[in-house]
């Protein structure tokens, strides 16, 4: 048997030996407003010019970010603002050492990487290391996980391993995202954006307090809508338009030492199908000559070379031989949680968290991005998740504090993927602009079936040996079960072509070519994390920190099949990270400088991978994921803050990252070894900075001016390739963003605004399978516009 690993494709068998499974493929720190339930800030300092305290709970608990012995970015509110960040992917660069990213052809699906531990695989079974958790429930699936970004208080981003407080899955760490919560105050906002791209955004905001003292609702809503900046040759349309609405409202009641918040939201996307660029090179099987029926250039030729973002954008959506491939992305999501703390009982200060979201996906994607039928998919999911989390904090006497409690998630996913392709026996390109497809195509149809449940218990502890020595402790326990029911049915095209519903057009069946449906995978998993640390303060305004960490992602089974033993299961990986830190801040609080250096091992990693068996007619094609390799990973972070006059606010980071195989013995289609050791992991750039000017002025009477830009670098990376490849390489990025804002009488602001101010096109990633396909996509082009702000 002979195996060769890569990323997103599926399995199955092949017809002439090309039958594909679906490719399914720092921060300036904000002067964030403290969370509702948080303490006040200290704003005395912010007042005369100096930094404002940032609160975060990335502990569990209201603290003060300087306190925190943890590498930890916070961005409030305003930056997000700033940014013009309307999904979490708008974050991307301004937070060091963290990537943020979707894949071309599902573009529902998150790509979150911390540190260089991310996972490059869409369909949900692949699980996550990167944790997004929102209004303190976890979300298990990273479809439908770039959150759309309205009426949010801040954005906490801890990097490393934080399984002792939130579980398993965040050996990369963990985006916490926190929304604006009911408090005893009438307020009222309204938001209105318009720019180019026919880009329009509205909102609104509604804080109520009830006339039952205690009881506050507050409501938001917010739609945004724009063109694609891609355009469709075949037609002249665009390509990838968005058309997104969230509604979301909260309840919350306080009495004493009792607090209640009811939240649901709802998240509605009519987007367009998926923008697919093909990045092909002459002789591979999906390439079209440039010119044929209106096809454009490669952005990845000549061959060897790295690909390079075009001037102006194009791809393809052609609809198929029977032009029934809609430009359709449809998603709902719908959330719940409730949250319930009791303070100062005989057990400590309760916290009871429930959660529940529904979510389904419906998309189309034609996978090759040319004006000729090839190869397209349907994809539909549906998953569901609930979660109940009880814990308390307990104060022993002055010197102990600890947090502990129990977890319990279990969730269900269902996925039916249906892939055409039409090039399997080869094509020709006719003189006369007609095409010849030398064998009927195939039809493929993918199920998965999973449920995971997982429960655990943990205990933190933070012990004060003196006035400023502390040592902390933690630990969790953690016990998981998943199955997985998996099948993938082949079938030719009796026909010529074939619909989705895996018949001609005129209604007869194709020809079964086989299923590959093994029994039902189960298994369960047995493990154990934890954490030590110590942190001292040399000064009053001036922390050290070292701890050991020691977290896993969680073991499963592989969906996309085309070989009975591919379900696997594969078995969990394993992380541990030793970090050091200082935080401080000097010159009566007007620098905040933050440094943490870290050492990671990496064990056990989960490596999607494809592998051919049997020669000739008999070849077939299997994807499974293994526990390959094991890489070791070290670098820094860097955070500067520096407010050296009222009004003015200057912001710089700089992050390193070496991530590279320690060991990984790679077999290549041939049968022999190639070893990678040494060679750097996936996403994982070496370089990240950023750097930040905000300067808000009196301009006499009720008015106010604020102007900013900001700047983010990220070096060259390697990207859904194993293998290092010209082709799989996205260039270094470099990103302007710049604001100005007119604000009058503290309640109404104008402002304009640009993301990409100097429009640098480039390409955001390509899937490299040489000699087959280079699945591409673009980074966005210039975006600006105007925005008017109302608020009560």
């Amino acid at each position: 048997m002979k195996r060769h690993f890569a990323r997103y494709m599926g399995g199955a068998q092949l017809l002439g030996g090309l039958s594909l499974l679906a490719l399914s493929a720092a921060p300036a720190l904000a002067q964030t407003k403290p969370a509702a339930d948080a303490a006040a800030a200290d704003t005395a300092d912010a007042s005369s010019g100096g930094i404002a305290e940032i609160v975060v709970t990335a502990q569990k608990k209201a603290e003060n970010l300087q306190d925190v012995p943890i590498s930890i970015a916070a961005v409030g509110e305003a930056q997000v603002a700033n940014l013009h960040a309307v999904t979490l992917q708008g974050l991307q660069g301004a937070v060091p050492n963290v990537e943020i990213g979707n894949f071309s052809n599902t573009p529902n699906t998150a790509v979150f990487t911390i540190r260089g531990i991310g996972v490059i695989e869409p369909d949900p079974y692949a699980g996550n290391t990167v944790g997004i958790v929102v209004d303190n429930v976890p979300q298990y699936f990273s479809m439908g996980a770039l959150l759309d970004l309205y009426d949010i208080d801040r954005i906490e981003v801890l990097r490393g391993p934080q399984g002792t407080l939130f579980g398993a899955n965040t050996t990369g760490g963990v985006v916490n995202v926190v929304n604006h919560q009911p408090d005893d105050k009438l307020g009222a906002k309204f938001d209105l954006s318009v720019g180019n791209y026919d880009h329009l955004t509205v909102g609104g905001v509604l804080n109520l307090p009830t006339q039952q003292e205690g009881l506050s609702l507050r409501v938001s809503v917010n739609h945004d809508q724009r063109d694609g900046y891609v355009t469709n040759v075949v037609n002249g349309k665009d390509m990838g338009h968005r058309n997104v609405t969230i509604m979301r409202a909260a309840l919350r009641y306080q009495t004493g030492d009792f607090d209640a918040t009811l939240s649901g939201e709802y998240d509605r996307a009519r987007n367009g199908a998926p923008v697919v660029v093909a990045g092909d090179l002459p002789g591979e099987a999906e390439f079209v000559p440039a010119g044929f029926r209106g096809m454009y250039t490669s952005p990845c030729v000549p061959a060897g070379s790295s690909c390079r973002a075009p001037s102006q954008y194009f791809s393809a959506l052609d609809g198929g031989a029977l032009n029934d491939t809609p430009d359709i992305s449809n998603m709902n999501n719908y959330r719940g949680a409730l949250t319930m703390s009791l303070k100062n009982t005989p057990l400590g200060d309760l916290t009871s968290i429930t959660g529940y979201r529904n979510f389904n996906l419906r998309e189309f994607t034609d996978q090759d991005g040319t004006p000729v039928f090839l190869i397209d998919t349907r994809r539909n999911t549906k998953g569901w998740q609930f979660s109940q989390e009880l814990r308390t904090d307990v104060k022993l006497g002055d010197k102990i504090n600890i947090t502990m409690g129990g977890f319990y998630m279990k969730t269900h996913f269902t996925h039916e993927q249906d892939l055409r392709i039409n090039f399997a026996g080869g094509v020709t390109y006719n003189p006369d602009g007609t095409v010849s497809y030398g064998l009927p195509g195939l039809f493929q149809r993918n199920l998965q079936n999973q449920d995971n449940h997982s429960i655990s218990g943990f205990a933190q502890s933070y012990i004060q040996l003196s006035d400023r020595l502390r040592l902390q402790a933690g630990i969790r326990f953690t016990h998981e079960e998943t199955s997985m029911l998996a099948s993938t049915a082949t079938s030719l095209a009796g026909g010529g072509v074939t619909t989705f519903d895996g018949t001609g057009p005129d209604g007869t069946p194709n020809i079964s070519l086989g299923t590959v449906a093994p029994p039902l995978g189960r298994k369960s998993w047995n493990n154990v994390g934890w954490k030590l640390g110590a942190d001292y303060k040399v000064t009053d305004h001036t922390l050290l920190y070292a701890y050991w960490a020691r977290g896993f992602k969680s073991g499963g089974f592989t969906g996309r099949i085309g070989i009975a033993q591919d379900l696997g299961p594969y078995n969990p990986e394993h992380v541990d990270t030793y970090e050091v830190g200082i935080k401080s801040e000097f010159l009566d609080r007007r620098v905040r400088l933050n440094v943490a250096g870290f050492y990671t091992n990496y064990r056990d990693m989960q490596l999607a991978q494809i592998y051919f068996v049997g020669s000739g007619a008999t070849l077939t094609q299997g994807n499974t994921i293994l526990n390959a390799a094991a890489s070791h990973i070290k670098g820094f972070e860097s955070e500067l803050t520096i407010a050296p006059v009222r009004g003015l606010t200057l912001t710089g980071s700089l992050a390193y990252l070496d991530a590279k195989y320690a060991r990984f013995n790679f077999l290549l289609p041939s049968g022999s070894t190639l070893s990678l050791k040494g060679q750097r992991l996936q996403n994982a750039p070496k370089w990240s900075g950023a750097a930040g000017i905000n300067y808000e002025m009196e301009l006499g009477g009720d008015y106010r001016a604020r102007i900013g830009a900001s700047y983010s670098y990220t070096s060259e990376k390697l990207l859904t390739s194993i293998i290092d490849t010209a082709r799989a390489h996205v260039q270094p990025q470099h990103l302007v963003n710049a604001n100005a804002d007119l604000m009058i009488n503290n309640r109404m602001t104008i402002g304009v605004w640009a993301t990409n101010l100097f429009d640098n096109r480039y390409i955001n990633s390509v899937f490299d399978a040489p000699g087959t396909i280079g699945l591409t996509n673009y980074a966005p082009p210039r975006m600006f516009g105007m925005s008017f702000k109302l608020e009560y």
